[in-house]
């Protein structure tokens, strides 16, 4: 009991002064330098990919927006035990000097994050998280070229965790003789390099689907892949957008409040929202008990709650759509041609749609037959805003959805709620002016209903289209069987119908030829329409009958020529 209590009394009880002391502010690149896993650096083999994905998105997405047709080279050279050196360039518009340090040695730092814009990235972290994973894995800084077309600067940039601020350790400025305008980054950093399904192979494979107006060069430690361009046209940019009332929530629309250059309420609702005109702004602040006149920053808090419950109450329009850059139709299409070879290719793009104010649209594809893997799962790709996602596909929305589909119903074997098995690719593309990532390694769609639903919906339309293929090809497989069979046993059916009509048996089994010939020409004529291809199934019994019907034919009219000529030989 004695001991107890001294250990009691020696225990030390701090104060909130004490207490005070050691709390202090953390820089987000000090955040994410401690959970590197948020960013999509949860072990070797995936930081590397990541490494690779931000470096090509962020070359696209310039090259997108500058309306430049992308030429990128990608490079991995193993120079250590796991560890690697890793350069992308591209031949976009480039930044300018001052910008450099700022764009890739600063976390939350760009162009995107405050605009509701449709792009591939948005937060400002990507390329500089990859600078931050390079910093702590390899202690090293990474090297960064730029040019707008004039002079070539060349950097040495690194990131001070503590402040969440660039670390240029040189910067040379030289002449560019070749005019080369655009972005190279090199770094080293910790990695593992694998083929496979999850792969940076697998990874640029995707993205030339979903992009085949780029040219992606990649020099890997297993040889040179060359992703060609097939396309050349630069995709259509997408416009901003300002959000919607429906979209909007309590927090961010009394921000927007205290914010607004606008003169009273009614025009802060008509200028700062989509879809909102004079009339709709003043039902709003009736519902919501307001004065029009009302100075927005003057709006107490039950105010602005009741404002902002009238603005979910008042009928709107949707948000426009055109705010969207979806792949399209002949974009998918093509991009699953450039690489994978198959038999049949559908693709659907579904009108756009809206969740929580905010415009999306989904598009499929499917490839199908041809040199895809004959056995096992289908494959299958996903998309957010033509970004590929190789992680966390049980997560997905986009997964969620395609093993929801009755496959069966469309000519493909399904095992349990699955996807279907056989020779089958599946793209799903997610476009939107915001994508409910799961998690900031943004590998997975959020599984909200409405999504779900119209990837749903967008399956059944392929699949519709992909069950008319394979029908088809069944039943000709069917009837190719069917025409063998007969084949085989043809000369034993011509020798006995010789037999019983006592006619020459050539002659019988040329007709049989003739006949099979014929057809095989109505069926491929048939096969052009499904109406055609109802009236061209083919039965061995009614190959039997129209052949016997000519073979008689022939025999009548051999025996009207016989009388005559007896008749003849008697006269």
């Amino acid at each position: 009991m004695g001991r107890r209590l001294r250990q009691m009394a020696e225990q030390r009880v701090l104060t909130a002064e004490e207490m005070a002391k050691t709390m202090r502010e953390v820089s987000v690149a000090e955040f994410f330098e401690k959970n590197r896993h948020l960013l999509g650096y949860e072990n070797t083999t995936k930081a590397l990919i990541t490494i690779i994905k931000e470096l090509v998105d962020n070359s696209l997405d310039a090259c997108d927006e500058a309306g430049i047709l992308p030429d990128i080279k990608v490079q991995i050279k193993e120079v250590g035990p796991d560890r690697f050196r890793i350069s992308n360039e591209d031949n976009g518009p480039g930044v300018v000097a001052e910008k450099v340090p700022f764009a890739f040695g600063s976390l939350l730092y760009g162009s995107k994050f405050h605009r509701l814009r449709q792009s591939r990235g948005t937060q400002g972290i990507g390329v500089s998280g990859a600078i931050l994973y390079s910093q702590l894995t390899a202690g090293k800084h990474a090297k960064v070229s730029a040019s707008t077309g004039k002079a070539l600067h060349d950097f040495e940039i690194g990131i001070d965790v503590a402040k969440n601020q660039p670390h240029v350790f040189s910067h040379k400025e030289q002449k560019n003789p070749d005019n080369w305008h655009g972005i190279r980054i090199e770094m080293e950093a910790e990695g593992r390099y694998i083929e496979g399904k999850q792969s940076v192979a697998e990874y640029l494979k995707q993205t030339a689907i979903a992009n085949p107006h780029a040219k992606i060069v990649y020099d890997g430690p297993n040889g040179k892949i060359n992703f060609d361009r097939v396309l050349k046209e630069v995709p259509k940019q997408p416009k901003e957008i300002r959000p919607h009332p429906y979209g909007i929530e309590l927090g961010i629309l009394r921000r927007m409040l205290a914010g607004t250059k606008a003169r009273n309420v009614v025009g802060f609702l008509t200028s700062e929202f989509s879809r909102v005109g004079k009339g709709s702004a003043e039902q709003i602040c009736k519902l919501a008990k307001i004065e029009f006149s009302r100075k927005a920053q003057s709006l107490t808090h039950e105010e602005s709650e009741r404002l902002h419950k009238a603005m979910q109450m008042v009928k709107l329009i949707a948000p426009p759509t055109d705010v969207l850059s979806p792949m399209g139709e002949h974009v998918i299409t093509e991009g699953l041609k450039k690489e994978l070879k198959a038999d049949f290719y559908v693709a659907i793009s579904r009108s756009p749609t809206v969740y929580r104010g905010y415009p999306f649209q989904v598009e499929v594809g499917i490839a199908y037959g041809g040199e895809l893997q004959q056995e096992g799962t289908a494959q299958l790709f996903r998309f957010g805003n033509k970004v590929p996602l190789l992680y966390h596909q049980s997560d997905c929305a986009t997964a969620s959805a395609a093993t929801e589909v009755n496959w069966r119903s469309y000519g493909l074997s399904q095992s349990g709620g699955g996807l279907p098995q056989g020779p089958v690719a599946i793209l799903i593309h997610f476009a939107s002016v915001w994508v409910p990532f799961t998690s900031e390694g943004k590998q997975a769609i959020a599984e909200y209903p409405e999504i779900v639903k119209e990837i749903k919906l967008a399956l059944q339309d392929a699949g519709r289209k992909l069950s008319h293929f394979v029908n088809q090809r069944r039943r000709a497989q069917a009837q190719a069987m069917r025409r063998q069979i007969f084949e085989r046993y043809m000369p034993v059916v011509a020798e006995s119908l010789s037999k019983l009509t006592k006619r020459d048996e050539k002659t019988i089994l040329k007709k049989f030829e003739d006949v099979i010939k014929k057809r095989a020409a109505i069926m491929a004529e048939a096969e052009k329409s499904e109406e055609e291809n109802k009236e061209g199934k083919e039965d061995v019994g009614e190959v039997i009958g129209e052949s016997m019907v000519e073979v008689e034919e022939g025999n009548e009219e051999k025996n009207e020529k016989d009388k005559e000529k007896k008749k003849g030989e008697e006269e």
